[in-house]
């Protein structure tokens, strides 16, 4: 569900065009949301980062971004949007669905050689395009490699990545990274390539898919750095002999010896059931500029094309940029390079059109089963005062922490066809609710509300949102009243008959258009607390004034969204149904309580901290001196196919291999 907007004050900008919901990851000085674009529709991730928190780090950031700016490959996680305020920084990138590397790893235990040579082609190709680029990443491990909808590699975390200046043959001095992944000249504190360091963490990646655990590893750290500087590991005797080889051609002591990326592009291994040698060049060069995203874009901000163009080749990262990229992505996807109505001013375009306010039509609510906008049942209720007509989305719910395990492509609402919006433009008599016109016609209500349900059932993905223009005069509509046959009613026209003329009042004195075209709507909320009302035969008994001022209806809407919530409390009492993912333990149970039980008892034994809400438990575990050395989040759930219980597994901080070694012994019991 949308979070409230005083989450992050003075973020009015991220508010302006991104709608923001729950969280999908965290860092040491760093929170993941998911988000969507308000004006494509598309999901992205928002890197949200607190100034104070990051301290002496805050460079690092700066380096990222500049980075991310400047990087433009089909592996490599696209920057769409950089926002900074005086205490924060939003960082809004390419959503992908499928998670970390690493939880990809757990599920699988190990890959297969097939399977690793598909993941590994891919990264030698980010790797190969960046070090093309100048830049050496020196943080390369399975938890900076996300998965996307298509099964492909996008790196990210560049925030230790370095350009220097004399070219990547410049030796680099600092030491960073993750320690289970650092070359030994990092260790020994030598002076080394960023390349050549790149090499040695590819390496270990490469052991890591194919072996499921790590070459070099121990919980001491000296013993540790130890085993790296000797440069021996034990090889598993599944591993081929291709595979041995590779593996020792890279993880070689002495960064001389080692392979290079170019040559990794057309090494045996890599090319192994392959034609040709891995592509590293970028399908998506910098400065290159679609024409249909460009006239898109033109059309809507109302510029020739030329003057949309020369904005946007300025690559400020703004919501024009972002904008861009997220329709080439759709592009690129095959889907229609469409934007939704703006709700929000363009940045460097004319002034928003009339009737519209920059953010007073998005509505963000507290019930995860609320409407941002208002939904397609309340067109015909709400259409006779209104010269705009919305049609909005549910709240999007998906994988990597939505609850129902939804794709993007599940996020998205039908809208009417183009015989619904052609009925829905207004007429001179449009006035009467769509009871009253039923009654006339001889009609029942329930005739009237399924055939609505059928009308509405036609999808078209393509476009999410339709309008209607105003009507040449208020009066207009209420001299000659009569409504639209095509437009979905709402459950209000199953009331009695005696109450219809008092919703008919109600709905007028509701949907005031204020000075200047705006349109003064209730929530969501409201309007559904309203319509159980009228089911219930209680429409007639409450009645509100015509007149009513925005503050007192503003004021109504929030107690309101403060009280929704404690309504539907009983119905999350279960455990969320949600789609099979690569966090997601299968077990062999449907009893989710037993799950529970066996998990809280396990996580008793081994001394586990946790905190229980519902059927989601919050773990640490501290070290001597009560600091948190790891946090994670399990949580059973219903799977949907096959209809068996499930544990989601989340990683919060600490060492991942350590978080996967507990979290394994804690669900030993229950793998299928």
């Amino acid at each position: 569900m949308p979070v409230e907007k005083t989450e992050y004050r003075g973020a009015e900008e991220l508010y302006k065009y991104y709608e923001v919901y729950e969280t999908i990851g965290s860092g040491g000085f760093a929170k993941v949301k998911l988000g969507r674009h308000i004006l494509t529709g598309e999901n992205v991730a928002i890197k949200i980062m607190n100034k104070k928190d990051l301290g002496d780090d805050l460079p690092r950031v700066k380096v990222e971004i500049e980075a991310m700016k400047n990087l433009s490959h089909q592996h490599v996680c696209r920057l769409y949007h950089v926002i900074e305020t005086a205490t924060q920084i939003f960082m809004v990138l390419e959503y992908c669905v499928g998670g970390e590397l690493f939880d990809y790893i757990i599920t699988k235990d190990r890959l297969s050689e097939e399977e690793t040579r598909v993941f590994f082609r891919q990264i030698v190709s980010a790797m190969a395009y960046v070090h093309s680029q100048g830049y050496a990443h020196r943080d390369l491990k399975p938890e900076n490699l996300l998965i996307d909808e298509d099964h492909n590699m996008k790196l990210i975390d560049f925030g230790l990545c370095a350009k220097p200046k004399g070219g990547l043959t410049y030796e680099l001095m600092t030491c960073c990274g993750s320690p289970a992944y650092a070359a030994p000249e990092l260790i020994q504190g030598k002076a080394y390539i960023g390349s050549e360091a790149d090499v040695w963490s590819m390496g270990v990646l490469l052991f890591a898919l194919l072996c499921g655990y790590l070459p070099f590893d121990d919980d001491n750290c000296m013993l540790l750095y130890r085993k790296i500087t000797s440069g021996k590991y034990d090889n598993p005797r599944w591993l081929s002999p291709g595979s041995v080889l590779l593996l020792n051609q890279m993880l070689q002591v002495e960064p001389k010896r080692r392979l290079t990326v170019g040559q990794l592009l057309d090494h045996p291994w890599v090319m192994r059931d392959y034609n040709s040698p891995v592509e590293w060049q970028s399908r998506q060069p910098l400065g290159h500029v679609d024409v249909d995203c460009v006239t898109e874009m033109a059309v809507r901000m109302k510029r020739s094309r030329e003057s949309t163009t020369a904005l946007l080749e300025k690559w400020r990262y703004d919501q024009t940029t972002a904008t861009y990229l997220l329709l080439l992505s759709k592009k690129l996807r095959g889907k229609p390079v469409r934007l939704r109505p703006d709700p929000a001013p363009w940045q460097d375009s004319s002034p928003p059109r009339q009737g519209m306010r920059a953010r007073d039509p998005l509505h963000f609510s507290e019930d995860e089963d609320a409407v941002i906008l208002g939904s397609v049942d309340f067109c015909s209720d709400y259409i006779d005062d209104c010269p705009w007509v919305t049609v909005a989305q549910h709240t999007p719910q998906g994988v990597r922490g939505l609850p129902d395990g939804s794709s993007n492509n599940d996020m998205r609402l039908p809208s009417p066809s183009v015989e619904k919006r052609r009925a829905c433009t207004p007429t001179p008599e449009r006035g009467r609710t769509a009871t009253q016109h039923s009654q006339e016609r001889g009609e029942r209500p329930q005739e009237r509300a399924g055939g609505n349900k059928e009308s509405i059932s036609v999808p078209d993905r393509d476009v999410d949102l339709f309008v209607l223009p105003p009507p040449r005069t208020p009066a207009s509509c209420k001299k000659n009243p009569r409504p639209n046959r095509n437009v979905p009613t709402t459950p209000s026209a199953v009331t009695p008959q005696g109450a219809s003329k008092d919703h008919s009042k109600k709905r007028t004195a509701e949907n005031k258009q204020l000075p200047g075209g705006d349109i003064l709507t209730f929530s969501p909320e409201r309007r559904s607390r309203s319509l159980d009302m009228a089911v219930l035969g209680d429409s007639g008994k409450k009645k509100r004034g015509g007149k009513m001022f925005g503050s007192l209806e503003r004021g109504l809407d929030k107690v309101i969204t403060m009280l929704t919530p404690g309504k539907r409390r009983a119905l999350r009492d279960g455990p969320r149904k949600i789609k099979a993912q690569y966090n997601v333990t299968l077990t062999s149970h449907t009893n989710p309580e037993q799950v529970l039980n066996q998990i809280l008892s396990v996580l008793s034994e081994k001394s586990v901290d946790f905190t229980q809400k519902g059927y989601t438990l919050k773990c640490q575990t501290r070290s001597d001196f009560g600091k948190v050395t790891m946090a994670f989040e399990l949580e059973v759930c219903l799977l949907q196919r096959p209809e068996v219980v499930g544990v989601r597994r989340q990683r919060l901080k600490g060492d991942a291999w350590v978080y996967k070694h507990l979290v394994e012994d804690v669900l030993s019991t229950f793998r299928i």
